[in-house]
């Protein structure tokens, strides 16, 4: 099933209906909601390139949010993730030193 809407955090139609109204819902099933993680990570990432400082750091808890989503759907946990990050860290190093690569001579 595809129709118009989009992926929500799971307690939005509880707040919803707290709010008297009564939301219209359906599960996706799994390529649905593999598809629409990816909608809502390219969202995200959208939305904290146009936050300004004060928003930044809650929009990206958001992309955080949708990866572990992201990871969970491919079969990893967040500390297998976690784990990922820090050996590709410790291998090729962070982003810490700001370093920017123009070529070679």
């Amino acid at each position: 099933m595809s129709v118009d809407g989009k992926l929500v955090r799971d307690r939005i139609p509880e707040i919803i209906r707290a709010g008297g109204a009564e939301p219209v819902t359906y599960r996706a099933d799994a390529a649905e909601y593999r598809r629409r993680l990816r909608e809502k990570l390219r969202e995200e990432v959208e939305e904290f390139l146009a936050a300004d400082a004060g928003d930044a750091v809650e929009e990206l808890a958001d992309i955080l949010e949708v990866t572990y989503a992201l990871a969970a759907d491919l079969g990893t946990t967040k500390d297998e993730l976690e784990t990922i990050r820090a050996t590709k860290a410790e291998k090729r190093g962070s982003f810490a030193d700001r370093v920017i690569y123009t070529g070679v001579r």
